[in-house]
């Protein structure tokens, strides 16, 4: 194509103009890149870390202290929502661990290993000992265990809400991902927890999900009350209990897109100004072009092509900054690992390609309009 060609040449007869051009936009399209994959990274770390091994809904009797009657409808009702990716039925109960003259709080959670892996990964957080809930096991955490010197073997008396005395042997001490976890949090098997409570067969103190998208907690709770199968319960869900953690993410999500739209609007402007000039620059060429007879579309068209090569070239070398930088934090930030968000890659590249041709809409515009005879008159 002509018009192509032309905008090629113009590009190679200043290599320094269409490189500086060409790295403003690799340099916006890199930032935005590793920033919106960093945010992103971010949020997803502090969700996993906050509500990624807890539950993110939870149904439990409507009045305090009442069990839950877990029915067959109430299975039902869970296995036909898609969203619902576990449902574990827990007894919880509050003891007191007694050591001496020491007496420490706990919170007691009982419960099938296996289900509760599936919210807690109890099994793969061990740091000592080995995942057994079964007669008078108890999984405590490495907080608790640190101070009060308990290891795996380790028999441990609790002091039950009846007033009644326990002995349970600690098969593990795991880590469970947060300090308050850490120093309070126990799990006894099912049944331990059911006499305890004087629970009867499918009686729970609640029932325990996770989502598959954290943030459709709210959408599912919902969805729950308005069963009839769960008529007489109260549903929970993470989102209304961390209001300051949402807000945080809300924050850090509005000031990425802030920094982005800024770095874009410079991005443009840079590119349009010395479209502009680029424009000015050629009026001569472009005039004789048109005096040859050269339709004014494809003499518009010329910036365009240009904008499209300076475009597609400066956002593919922005991609690459941008997961190089990536590749970079990660290695240097051991703690905390970017993950590159493709589909906002792709989006990135499409912006920096569709920002270049607006910017080049002007000049374009300008160009096309030129009077052939006015521009050879003026010399």
């Amino acid at each position: 194509m002509l018009s192509l060609r032309i905008a090629a040449r113009f590009l190679r007869r200043n290599p320094v103009q269409s490189g500086l051009i060409a790295a403003g936009i690799a340099v916006g399209i890199g930032v935005q890149v590793f920033l919106g994959s960093l945010i992103t990274s971010l949020q997803q770390n502090l969700v996993d870390e906050t509500v990624g091994s807890s539950p993110q809904v939870t149904v439990v009797a409507a009045a305090e202290g009442d069990p839950v009657d877990l029915t067959p409808t109430m299975w039902d009702a869970l296995s036909r929502d898609d969203r619902v990716t576990t449902a574990v039925p827990v007894r919880r109960f509050s003891a007191i661990y007694r050591r001496k003259a020491e007496s420490v709080p706990l919170q007691v959670v009982g419960g099938d290993l296996g289900a509760l892996d599936t919210i807690y990964d109890i099994s793969k957080r061990v740091v000592a000992g080995r995942a057994r809930l079964s007669g008078d096991a108890v999984i405590v955490g490495k907080d608790f265990a640190k101070a009060n010197g308990l290891a795996p073997g380790d028999a441990a008396t609790l002091v039950l809400p009846d007033g009644r005395v326990a002995g349970r042997t600690v098969t593990a001490v795991a880590d469970f991902g947060a300090a308050a976890a850490n120093e309070t949090l126990a799990f006894v098997p099912a049944g331990f927890a059911g006499d305890v409570l004087d629970l009867g067969d499918g009686q729970y103190t609640a029932v325990e999900m996770q989502v598959s998208d954290v943030f459709q907690s709210t959408a599912v709770a919902d969805a729950l009350r308005a069963d009839p199968a769960f008529a007489g319960t109260k549903v929970t869900e993470w989102q209304s209990q961390n209001r300051d953690l949402l807000t945080a993410l809300q924050s850090q999500s509005s000031s990425s897109y802030t920094i982005q739209a800024f770095v874009l609007i410079a991005v443009a402007l840079g590119i349009a100004s010395t479209l502009a000039i680029s424009a000015v620059q050629k009026t001569r060429q472009i005039g004789i072009l048109k005096a040859m007879g050269m339709h004014d579309s494809r003499a518009g068209r010329i910036f365009l092509w240009q904008a499209a090569l300076l475009g597609v070239t400066g956002a593919a070398v922005g991609v690459g900054v941008g997961l190089a930088l990536i590749v970079l934090f990660s290695r240097l930030a051991s703690t905390f690992t970017i993950t590159p968000q493709w589909s906002f890659v792709a989006v990135s590249f499409a912006v920096g390609v569709l920002v270049a041709l607006l910017s080049s809409l002007i000049p374009s515009r300008r160009t096309s309009r030129l009077d052939p005879i006015e521009v050879i008159q003026s010399g």
